[in-house]
């Protein structure tokens, strides 16, 4: 049985009280929200903190409005909420989807938004357990100063798993970023980078405090398609998230592709693709072929690398068609 490690149990009842714990034992801290993901690694002694903070009850965070400006979303905010919401369904049916696509049920009630957005990166050299980690010999992510994926690697290669993310980034969402010292805000894509140690700009005291849809990203033609093992549970294997603005034929569109590398990839060049064109099998077919061409998924979970790869212009347009019918 895998058991928890020591820590201080701290429960902030307001946001002010966050920060000032956060002010004093930062470094020291996991933000806990639904659990889900934190409460496995913690037993795996993938984290170790003094303190875990369970943010669940700070009602200052977990909030849906819908404005003129867009769509405002608090980070504590849970998946299924996200999944469904109907009128997050109606507008935002890619970002809906992907939220019904987290695990199964049950987490999908304590999971946040937030959480999700942040998700731990994943690999199948990471997360083992302890005993397991130290038999073969600990890896750049965790303890070691070698990577066990990349021969010779210097960075963390670990793989992006949140199903939020990429959809988020398709949307041209922003995140809001919190701390003692104020807040700034950020694109959800500039929220990410390419490093699998701590593949997101959060520095120790800082606290995601809103996603932020804007109003131009509403009813555009979205998909988000998600290959894993199985039909519930698991982690991507591969996902895909695509939107487009269409009058008519397309406008423009942004397509990206996850659970690849440490961090989500935004096809280049898509525009070029997409503009004056319809969202047809041609349009899905040429873009899946782009992105076949700038990804290649590493040898980072436990699944064949070249069957992954074969499966991005497959999902792409999948996603493209997807869009096309909503």
């Amino acid at each position: 049985m895998l058991t928890l490690p020591r820590f201080d149990w701290v429960r902030p009842r307001t946001f002010d009280a966050l920060l000032g714990h956060l002010g004093d034992h930062a470094a020291d801290s996991l933000l806990l929200a639904g659990g889900t993901d934190a409460v496995p690694n913690l037993k795996h002694r993938l984290h170790e903190p003094r303190y875990v903070v369970a943010i669940g009850g700070i009602a200052e965070l977990h909030f849906i409005r819908h404005e003129a400006d867009g769509l405002h979303l608090g980070p504590l905010v849970t998946l299924d909420t996200i999944a469904t919401e109907p009128r997050i369904r109606a507008e935002f049916p890619s970002l809906a989807r992907a939220a019904s696509l987290v695990a199964g049920p049950q987490l999908r009630n304590m999971g946040t938004l937030g959480g999700n957005l942040c998700l731990d990166t994943r690999c199948t050299y990471y997360n083992q357990t302890f005993f397991w980690r130290e038999s073969l010999g600990f890896c750049l992510k965790k303890s070691g100063t070698v990577c066990h994926v990349i021969t010779q690697g210097k960075r963390c290669v670990a793989a992006h798993s949140s199903d939020t993310a990429p959809v988020l980034i398709s949307l041209g969402a922003e995140v809001e970023i919190a701390n003692r010292a104020g807040s700034k805000v950020v694109s959800v894509e500039d929220f990410f980078v390419p490093d699998g140690v701590h593949n997101n700009i959060l520095e120790p005291g800082d606290v995601v405090t809103r996603i932020f849809i804007p109003a131009a990203s509403r009813g555009m033609k979205a998909g988000y398609q998600k290959l894993r093992p199985r039909a519930s549970i698991d982690f991507p294997m591969l996902s895909v998230a695509f939107a487009a603005t269409l009058n008519g034929t397309a406008e423009s569109g942004r397509l990206v592709v996850s659970a690849i590398a440490a961090k989500p990839r935004t096809i280049n060049g898509v525009d070029d693709i997409v503009r004056g064109k319809a969202l047809d099998m041609e349009t899905a077919t040429a873009l899946g072929e782009l992105a076949f061409k700038q990804c290649q998924p590493l040898i980072n979970v436990a699944y064949d690398q070249a069957y992954r790869r074969s499966m991005v212009p497959v999902f792409v347009r999948r996603a493209v068609l997807e869009a096309a019918a909503t």
